[in-house]
């Protein structure tokens, strides 16, 4: 790619990062049942939180176990739980979510209660 591909690339992705930012209340407000949903079958524990952040299509199952690990029973079982639920998108093999969630969406959970 060349140097002004580059930039221009960089450039379009902070402008998405910042609309992503700027329509956060709305996306949260259209999809509250399904983020409810999320919070409910994945629960307080930290490395089922991380392992839901990297379930974007690109890694498998074992992938995110490995990275995150979390015990596989557990990881199988929420994960066939947010299939169920359809919070995911494509096949359980390699997860994706089907929403969008903050970075900092299960802190903010936490807080709440």
């Amino acid at each position: 790619m060349s140097e002004n591909s580059t930039e221009l690339l960089d450039t379009v992705r902070k402008m998405h990062d910042l609309l992503a930012l700027l329509a956060e209340d709305k996306i949260a407000q259209r999809d509250a049942k399904l983020r409810d949903q999320l919070l409910q079958i994945v629960g307080n524990s930290k490395p089922k939180q991380k392992s839901v952040f990297l379930m974007d299509g690109t890694r498998t199952q074992k992938e995110i176990r490995d990275e995150v690990s979390v015990n596989q029973g557990n990881f199988s079982v929420m994960v066939g739980k947010l299939s169920a639920a359809k919070l995911l998108i494509c096949d359980t093999k390699s997860p994706k979510l089907a929403i969008s969630i903050p970075t900092n969406f299960f802190e903010n959970h936490a807080k709440t209660k």
